[in-house]
């Protein structure tokens, strides 16, 4: 792909392949430019389930190589450096692999890619639109948005997002807020709950009374997730523990880790940066606690955390912000305790007492569990994934999948 091809010639070629050759019946392609091609979501869940359910999975995502793993076969894009690039050049680039690769079905990923959803649909082909956040909060908190102008642009940036989805074929959201924007004849909820063989079949190396005096934190470091709170309450845990808060993912900005570095209580973060998602599972596996302490903007509020509900899938209990939404959830359930975000020592007795109640803890730890064993799994939102698929396939039938998600 050639960064002087033009967004007219994109659309020319686009009203040409219409009636060009058949379409694989079952074969599905799932695009981003913005998440790996091994993202939790977009693979891990979605992909592997359509997969497993017999279609025929193609993921156009950055990677370095191309290859199938477990039955999805991943077409490599180089990832873009800047943003610009990646929302131009990057986005013209997928197009074009798009449109090399027929399908029944293109399922996109990215706000940003809703021209190439667009131009897939002049194109005469089935297209949906999968909203991970809730695009007009999230830009709210956008720290490269100058402030002032970050109302005027999350206003503008939503109502386009809702115009651009009126042509497509459907809408998948990852949480009922989100839902709520797109129109409800066109939008399906599947929700970002842990798949149960993840972690039902690990097995913990340590029992949990026996691990180390660990708290985890599963995610990108950032000041709005919580970072600089984590490392001031990891200053105050008591000597008596020899405690760590373990980091497992990335820095967000990378230069901000300089900042962490430099903070009093930096001596007790374990971090251990990105990981395959078989290191992430044994690392929340080896800890006591899961910590989900995330600000409270506009985008964190409302939203479900992928990382709560994996630390109760693993069993261990969470300290998480006391949002009303997760603050319900949690106090529901009985699975841990929530605390101001924004106060490094109430996260820090937070833990303290997780760790000084071990028996209590296992039992918070055990009661979250239960809960995704029977609700909160990722079973069921394969389910509504498929029967999406079957309607939008005109009704043709997928396999069964099992209520784990496992075909």
């Amino acid at each position: 792909m050639q960064a002087t091809v033009s967004v007219p010639s994109v659309a020319r070629e686009a009203k040409a392949s219409v009636g060009q050759g058949i379409a694989p019946a079952r074969r599905i392609v799932h695009l981003t430019t913005v998440h790996s091609a091994r993202d939790v979501r977009i693979f891990q869940k979605e992909c592997r389930s359509l997969a497993e359910a017999g279609y025929e999975v193609v993921l156009i995502a950055p990677h370095d190589r191309a290859e199938e793993i477990e039955g999805v076969r991943i077409e490599p894009l180089k990832r873009a450096v800047g943003r610009g690039r990646r929302m131009t050049t990057m986005a013209m680039e997928i197009f074009q692999k798009a449109m090399h690769t027929p399908a029944g079905i293109y399922h996109f990923h990215d706000p940003e890619l809703l021209p190439v959803g667009l131009l897939l649909k002049v194109a005469g082909k089935r297209v949906i639109y999968d909203a991970h956040e809730h695009l007009a909060n999230d830009i709210l908190a956008k720290r490269w948005i100058p402030r002032p102008l970050r109302g005027i642009v999350s206003g503008i940036a939503g109502s386009i997002e809702k115009l651009a989805v009126l042509p497509l074929d459907a809408v998948v959201a990852a949480t009922p807020r989100i839902a709520a924007r797109f129109p409800k004849s066109k939008t399906t909820l599947v929700q970002n709950f842990p798949r149960l063989e993840e972690f039902l079949n690990y097995r913990p190396r340590l029992p949990y009374g026996e691990r180390n005096y660990c708290a985890i934190y599963v995610g990108s470091a950032e000041i709005s997730r919580g970072a600089r709170e984590m490392i001031a309450a990891a200053k105050r845990l008591p000597d008596r523990f020899s405690a760590t808060f373990k980091f497992v993912g990335g820095i967000d900005p990378p230069e901000f880790r300089q900042e962490m570095e430099a903070m009093s209580g930096w001596e007790r973060i374990e971090y251990v940066g990105f990981q395959p998602r078989t290191e992430v599972v044994r690392h929340v596996f080896d800890a006591r606690v899961g910590l989900v302490v995330l600000h409270p903007t506009p985008g964190f509020v409302d939203s479900q955390p992928v990382k709560l509900f994996e630390y109760m899938a693993a069993g261990i209990p969470v300290v998480a912000s006391c949002f009303p939404k997760w603050q319900t959830l949690v106090n529901k359930i009985d699975c841990g305790l929530t605390v101001d975000p924004h106060d490094p020592a109430a996260i820090s007795e937070a833990v303290t007492w997780l760790f000084d109640h071990p028996v209590e803890a296992l039992a918070k730890g055990m009661r979250g569990r239960d809960s995704i064993q029977s609700i909160y799994n990722w079973g069921a939102e394969a389910r509504s994934l498929l029967r999406l698929y079957e309607k939008c396939f005109d009704g043709l039938p997928a396999r069964a999948i099992a209520h784990d998600g496992r075909a």
